[in-house]
């Protein structure tokens, strides 16, 4: 059996660096990340409401590629066009131009959303998948709570002005996040620059993106625009330059240009301003821990996930990131382990009783007699034996699933006696090795031989 362990990746900084520092984006709100260290490079007052305009198309493209993951939909599916649909192509609004009972793709319909910013596909893909527009709100809706985004409520599926259809910067950037790294293979059509409708009863129509980062040498491949007259521009904006990447969030950018020019410096800012530090990749070995119980004496130590760290450039050299094994983890629980014997009855305290009787009893081996749980001699003996190792695992299991249940529980204390005949040889031994495995786990963790003379209360 593995010993639980806590790994702490240390890193030793007076490198704490505060956002904004040295620049200011001409935009009423704002947000900066680093995306694989999931660092805040730069916020402009990031929890003030806003409309989000057509950056609500990215939720609306999540929906569907969630759905495509999942198999319950494909990219090869056709929905046929409502007229609700197609009333958004005749009234000045930002289409594909799709027509009224068109049969069309899921794949024509999502490039049509995330390309040409159409408003009438996403109405259609909407009801394709959810039966109302209204529905689907929901559905966004409820993905936005599961992601963590707290101030968003979706009220259409394209961003149509609409008061209860809203969100925040950061919460955009929360989506844009998700997008990137749940469905890599479909964020790629973010960064197309035209996208042509081979419409049926028609000539080919061909629109361009409306991102204007992806015209500019910065590395852009994402994510989607927005306008609305009481919210003016906004932009939910990426870059990628050899591996690293930054994710952007404006909105209130008052005109075209600007929008471009501020993201395009905000970008910039952090990427002139800031390194990224690989502290450690998933499932590369960082320590050795010693094995319980096992068959193997070690087993290599890693982290799941991988570990960066975001520093400003003029620090890099100060960073110093040790690996911590840390054996032990902050809790309130108070477990004793208390090992007594049967013959004097039973402790009154105990919370678990485990009855150690049934194993083999050093006290029948005359060498042995003598001499108690926590001599090396007993504790061969009872190493040798296999009921002893299959009881003290089931022991350990038992515990290991509960403890952690009277925590949750809010209880501050848990005893477990161990007994056996007298409470010198298994009971001992048993209570050492229980107290071995969880004080390597919970802090407050004590242990006490109820019938061992107070000198030999410890090896």
């Amino acid at each position: 059996m593995l010993k639980k362990i806590f790994i702490i990746i240390s890193l030793y900084l007076s490198l704490i660096f505060s956002v904004n520092a040295n620049i200011d984006i001409k935009a009423r709100t704002a947000i900066l990340q680093d995306f694989l260290s999931g660092e805040i490079l730069y916020e402009k007052d990031p929890d003030r409401s806003i409309y989000p305009a057509s950056m609500t198309k990215i939720m609306t493209s999540i929906i569907a590629f969630d759905l495509i993951k999942s198999g319950d939909l494909s990219l090869d599916d056709k929905f046929i066009i409502s007229e609700k649909a197609w009333r958004l192509s005749t009234a000045g609004y930002s289409s594909m131009f799709i027509m009224v009972g068109d049969e069309v793709s899921v794949e024509d319909l999502l490039l049509g959303i995330i390309v040409a910013s159409g408003n009438d596909a996403c109405i259609a893909l909407a009801e394709g998948i959810a039966g109302t527009e209204e529905e689907f709100a929901i559905l966004m809706t409820s993905k936005a709570k599961e992601l963590g985004m707290e101030n968003t409520r979706f009220a259409n599926s394209s961003g149509i002005n609409d008061p209860d259809n809203y969100s925040t910067v950061r919460d955009i950037l929360i989506m844009s996040t998700y997008l990137i790294k749940e469905h890599p293979k479909y964020y790629e059509w973010f960064a197309e620059k035209e996208f042509t409708w081979n419409r049926t009863g028609g000539d080919p129509i061909t629109q361009g993106n409306r991102n204007p980062l992806l015209y500019k040498k910065i590395g852009a491949d994402g994510i989607k625009t927005g306008y609305l007259a009481v919210e003016k521009y906004s932009l939910a904006s990426s870059i990628n330059r050899k591996g690293r990447r930054l994710i952007a969030v404006g909105s209130g950018f008052e005109t075209k240009s600007s929008r471009s020019r501020e993201s395009s410096r905000l970008l910039t800012y952090g990427l002139t301003n800031f390194d990224l530090v690989e502290i450690n990749k998933a499932n590369k070995p960082i320590d050795k821990v010693e094995v319980w119980l096992g068959k193997q004496s070690y087993v290599d130590v890693h982290v799941d996930t991988d570990i960066y760290k975001t520093i400003k450039k003029a620090k890099i050299n100060m960073i110093k990131a040790k690996n911590i094994v840390s054996p032990k983890k902050e809790n309130n629980i108070t477990l004793l382990f208390e090992s007594f014997g049967y013959k004097k009855g039973l402790p009154i305290n105990a919370d678990f009783v485990f009855d150690t009787r049934c194993l083999p009893n050093p006290y029948w081996k005359r060498s042995l007699r003598g001499k108690t749980g926590l001599d090396e001699d007993v504790v061969t003996f009872l190493q040798a034996q296999q009921e002893v190792t299959d009881m003290l695992l089931d022991i350990t299991n038992f515990l290991d699933n509960w403890i952690c249940k009277f925590q949750a529980n809010h209880r501050s204390y848990l005893t477990v006696a161990i007994g056996c005949t007298g409470g010198q040889h298994r009971s001992v031994y048993i209570s050492c090795k229980l107290y071995e495995h969880f004080s390597a786990i919970y802090f407050n963790t004590q242990i006490n031989h109820k019938e061992l003379p107070r000198s030999r209360k410890s090896a």
